[in-house]
């Protein structure tokens, strides 16, 4: 997910794709421990989506 795509997302919006993101890591995750994946930089790329989403919810919430 982009930056720009992150931004007009609201705030409902972002918390329900986190919790969807999350556990679509934890699977890849285990997936990969149980026998490699195809493609292992998936699990890095979706590490950084989640925080991407993480950083923009804290940053509302200080604003």
């Amino acid at each position: 997910m982009k930056q720009s795509e992150i931004i007009n997302l609201s705030t409902a919006e972002l918390q329900a794709k986190l919790s969807e993101l999350k556990k679509s890591y934890a699977d890849l995750r285990i997936a990969h421990a149980i026998s490699p994946i195809q493609n292992p930089l998936q699990i890095r790329s979706m590490r950084r989506a989640v925080a991407r989403l993480a950083t923009e919810l804290s940053k509302r919430e200080l604003q």
